[in-house]
């Protein structure tokens, strides 16, 4: 019972205390009014979070949505309560008991009860057949979820897990009405009826994404602003433009430092640039059921002449990718040293060696000469398409010709994601916090972001070992096992780690810019200064 009490402690400490995202300010008084006009790289493959994993989806509908907890807007990553206004753990980590606000309504009127948690997180947790659900392997503690009233939500779990309250703050699972999952559990995909502080208002596919202030939002004085609009476009030098001319204030992923730079340079104090560490991790998702791809020689050989060093220097400043790292963020506590790390395939310092290596498993594979692939990529500029085109020069130096292929966002999703339908494809990996739950569930056998569909028994197990693990360091060896089973095996080649730099215009005010642009989205506490 101690050890369950300490766990948790530690598990505030860690969440409250590893980055704390601050903003030194003077006092200011919110200024009530104005539309936040926002730019965005995509448009979003459908609404529903629940089953997307994309900026494109996430920043468009967060504002409209309320979740059970939340990561604090101005003290990343401590945890709140959006929907709940308390919680209490059970001595033995096995329940996890939610209060909830009361008299909170959704957008059509309707009042938001636990029945409505609870049937949210059971598409979550069980999906239904048909019903895609990203993020359940996250939640494989949880046995049953229980409404005994209309203010009270319990998880039961069948073991304890150290990873549960922050992934219970999830950004992307916002609280859905019952009646209209009962109907139809797709319905997200295509409808919105949240609870946030901002309404649906206008959806032009493409071109523009509008929310209003929702005058009964159950959090008082909230929000400042009238309203959201996001402008959509793929193309960084548009976006970056719309930000120079005042068309957006603000881009909330990320932009390339020569575009920061030359925004700086126009607009001076008129504008200001957060910048912050990212939790992403930009690499290429390899088919292992398509030949040549089902031999870890030919991988493996593909991942060896990818020289990370060079590629943080030469795509940073294009876009935005810099930390050489492993599958867990560089610098936390889950991360492989870097001394470990560099006795790994393809993270050697010495290119020559590696490509000299690369070049005779392709050899031994019966590839003395190259061979040539086809990679899939979206249509998005920063980072993807500056990444790829990085990747087909180095593998050109073993004899690898790849043909690029960018998609829009919904193709691209669909073929990697959905169907498999690819050789080789560019796919990052990102959540809105470190937890390893959230960062390695990809490489477990048929989960939905396994976009690789390859199965090790061993990485199966120990990604359930590390989840029940509630001593940090036997948790860090099985993740430190999986990563190299990872990448011994080459099912996955990661590339770089992300840095995030949010330009906007200086009166958005009382934004603070996580190390992600998946939390911190629902705008509630933002507002505008006059001009």
């Amino acid at each position: 019972m101690q050890r369950h009490r300490a766990l948790f402690t530690v598990l505030a400490l860690v969440l409250i205390g590893s980055l704390v995202v601050t903003i030194v300010r003077a006092a200011e008084t919110p200024h009530r009014g104005g539309v936040l006009l926002a730019a965005i790289g995509a448009d979003a493959p459908s609404l529903d979070p629940h089953q997307e994993q994309t900026f494109a989806t996430i920043e468009l509908v967060a504002p409209l949505y309320s979740t059970l907890l939340q990561i604090d807007p101005l003290q990343y990553p401590k945890i709140i309560g959006d929907v709940a206004t308390e919680w209490k753990i059970a001595p033995d980590g096995l329940a996890y008991t939610f209060k909830l606000h009361q008299g909170i309504r959704f957008h059509d009127g309707s009042p938001l009860t636990a029945a409505d948690v609870k049937a949210t997180y059971d598409k979550v947790v069980f999906p239904p057949e048909g019903v895609r659900s990203i993020r359940k392997n996250a939640y494989t503690a949880i046995g049953s979820i229980e409404a005994p009233d209309s203010s009270t939500v319990v998880f039961k779990l069948k073991f304890p897990s150290a990873s549960l309250l922050a992934n219970l703050a999830s950004p992307w699972n916002v609280i859905y009405p019952k009646k209209y999952l009962d109907k139809d559990p797709n319905y997200f995909k295509t409808n919105i009826v949240g609870s946030g502080p901002f309404k649906f208002k206008n959806y032009t596919r493409g071109s523009s994404f509008e929310g209003e202030r929702n005058p009964d939002y159950f959090v008082k004085d909230r929000p400042y602003l009238d309203g959201y609009k996001f402008f959509i476009s793929p193309e960084t030098s548009v976006r970056a433009a719309a930000l120079r001319s005042g068309r957006a204030f603000i881009e909330f992923r990320t932009m390339p430092g020569a575009e920061v730079d030359a925004i700086r340079k126009q607009l001076g104090s008129k504008i200001v640039v957060q910048e912050t560490p990212g939790t992403g991790l930009f690499g290429i998702a390899i088919n292992n059921t398509v030949k040549p791809f089902t031999d870890v020689r030919v991988r493996k050989a593909l991942t060896l002449a990818f020289d990370r060093y060079t590629a943080s220097r030469v795509l940073y400043p294009l876009a935005s990718l810099r930390d050489v790292g492993g599958l867990m963020r560089p610098g936390t506590e889950w991360a492989t040293s870097e001394a470990e790390l560099q006795r790994l395939p393809g993270f050697g310092r010495d290119m020559e060696k590696n490509r000299a290596e690369a070049r005779r498993l392709l050899a031994e594979a019966g590839y003395p000469n190259g061979f040539k692939l086809i990679l899939k990529n979206r249509n998005v500029k920063v980072p993807y398409q500056d990444f790829a085109v990085f990747a087909i020069q180095e593998w050109r130096k073993i004899g690898v010709e790849a043909e690029h292929r960018p998609l829009e966002t919904a193709a691209w999703f669909a073929d990697g994601r959905d169907t498999g339908s690819f050789e080789l494809i560019i796919s990052g990996t990102f959540n809105y916090i470190d937890d390893p739950d959230l960062f390695l569930q990809r490489y477990t056998t048929g989960d939905p972001s396994n976009w690789g569909r390859f199965s090790d028994p061993r990485i199966d197990d120990l990604f359930s070992r590390q989840t029940r693990a509630l001593d940090p360091s036997e948790r860090k060896r099985h993740i430190n096992e999986i990563e190299k089973i990872v990448l011994d095996n080459a099912y996955y080649i990661p590339g770089l780690w992300w840095r995030r730099a949010v330009v906007h215009w200086a009166k958005v005010k009382n934004y603070v810019a996580p190390p992600n642009h998946f939390s911190n989205q629902k705008l509630q506490d933002v507002w505008l200064a006059e001009d």
